[in-house]
């Protein structure tokens, strides 16, 4: 796996965790600051679940689940090393689920904080949105295949 794909990795788990970070120190537990009236709120949570706090509390579960989740990523990368599609795709979905892993294992809870304010949709964080486009990028190569 080329030096280059492992280096956005790490720098994309380091954005997610200062982010995380950030929210924490500036934000009480619950408050929220707008950021652009009526579309982007900033909004500290704990959230002990997936999506819409979905098996709240079952941290070994998420846990488990995320490690697993990264050997099958670190292999699909292997397999697919030489395709630079393939290979961003996976380097999001790696980031994104050790960077809620890392959260998960660390504090017990993943720490979120970017509510859509135009609609009724989860809190979530950066490793939520490395994890999604990951995901989006992925079926539009599988599908063009």
């Amino acid at each position: 796996m080329p030096f280059l794909y492992i280096g956005l990795i790490a720098i994309l788990i380091a954005i997610d965790q200062v982010v995380k970070h950030l929210i924490v120190v500036n934000l009480q537990l619950g408050q929220t600051t707008s950021i652009i009236d009526g579309i982007l709120s900033f909004t500290h949570l704990n959230n002990t679940g997936a999506a819409w706090s979905v098996l709240s509390g079952h941290q070994f579960i998420f846990v488990v689940i995320g490690i697993i989740a990264l050997i099958v990523i670190a292999y699909m990368m292997f397999k697919f090393r030489n395709d630079n599609w393939y290979m961003f795709s996976l380097v999001l979905l790696f980031a994104g689920a050790a960077g809620n892993i890392i959260d998960r294992i660390r504090l017990g809870h993943v720490v979120d904080m970017f509510q859509l304010d135009f609609i009724n949709f989860p809190i979530f964080n950066c490793a939520d949105m490395f994890l999604t486009v990951g995901i989006l990028l992925l079926a539009i190569r599988i599908v063009r295949e």
